[in-house]
């Protein structure tokens, strides 16, 4: 399976903090907000990864990230001139994901909770074919997309922004699809807002029995950091966590450490460019410290 990080747009929620950075580019705490996203990749098993992004702001993307390899990834890069909705993306990104599945998730989304790692990984074997979402409780769900279920966990319908929800589960910007999602998204016609529609990719899956949810229950955070005070929120869960636990959440670096991209050289090499503060120290203290069966295996 490959993975598709969506980066575009204009931020205008943001303004004016992003008329001169990309959104995805701003610190959530003590990192940019594009390690959050792709920090769910690495936890799925997903090391081949396309990062799409404006014109202006995709040379910065590669000046952060380079072409993966000092974290046992690859890293691809294209341009979006014009955001024209979410299922562009598989047009896009058609080229790279080739005959692959592949698996999206937004730049402004931060996922995080127990067990996360062992359901991103069954998410990305497809285990029932076609395509998984993920639910998440919400206490106003008519400001989202809404799925409804039923108890094998098969979807009966996904609707956005209902006036009457048929469900309290929202759909979090992450989606796993089989490989027909290439010729699914070529087949959607732009919505009345003149957008391909990742609601339209889901019910074309829907139709043909294919789309199954995950449900993120009670202890999960899901956070859409695209206004200034989610992203605020954003920032402070992380810090609160961080700082109570002792463990980074989004830390690329410790993730592709543990699960053996990278060794204890290839850790220290990147820590040592990052020795002057505590996110540098964190990492040389992991090189330095003895595996620890907590440690290597829970990434939560």
């Amino acid at each position: 399976m490959k993975g598709i990080i969506l980066a575009g747009g204009s931020g205008t929620r943001l303004y004016p903090l992003t008329l001169c950075v990309s959104k995805q580019l701003l610190p959530v705490y003590d990192k940019p907000m594009i390690y959050y996203p792709l920090s769910v990749l690495m936890l799925a098993g997903i090391r081949d990864i396309l990062i799409i992004s404006t014109p202006e702001d995709l040379p910065r993307f590669r000046t952060l990230l380079g072409d993966g390899k000092t974290l046992g990834l690859s890293f691809s890069y294209m341009e979006q001139a014009r955001p024209e909705g979410l299922a562009q993306a598989f047009l896009l990104g058609e080229d790279f994901i080739g005959s692959d599945s592949v698996c999206l998730v937004l730049g402004d989304n931060i996922i995080h909770g127990p067990g996360l790692s062992a359901m991103l990984r069954s998410s990305a074997a497809l285990p029932d074919g076609g395509g998984v979402v993920f639910g998440y409780p919400v206490r106003d769900p008519r400001r989202y997309g809404v799925v409804e279920f039923n108890a094998q966990g098969r979807v009966l319908s996904i609707e956005e922004k209902p006036e009457h929800p048929k469900s309290k589960y929202a759909v979090p910007g992450i989606y796993f699809y089989d490989n027909s999602v290439v010729s699914i998204a070529r087949s959607l016609k732009p919505s009345p807002r003149g957008e391909l529609e990742i609601t339209d990719v889901n019910l074309a899956y829907l139709s043909q029995g294919r789309l199954s949810v995950r449900l993120l229950g009670r202890g999960f955070a899901w956070l859409d950091a695209g206004t200034h005070e989610s992203l605020q929120q954003a920032s402070n869960f992380i810090q609160a966590i961080q700082e109570r636990q002792g463990f980074k959440i989004g830390c690329i670096e410790e993730i592709a450490y543990h699960l053996g991209y990278i060794d204890q050289t290839g850790l220290v090499s990147l820590a040592r460019a990052l020795n002057k503060n505590s996110y540098g120290q964190y990492l040389l203290d992991m090189a330095d410290a003895e595996p620890q069966a907590d440690q290597a295996f829970n990434l939560d």
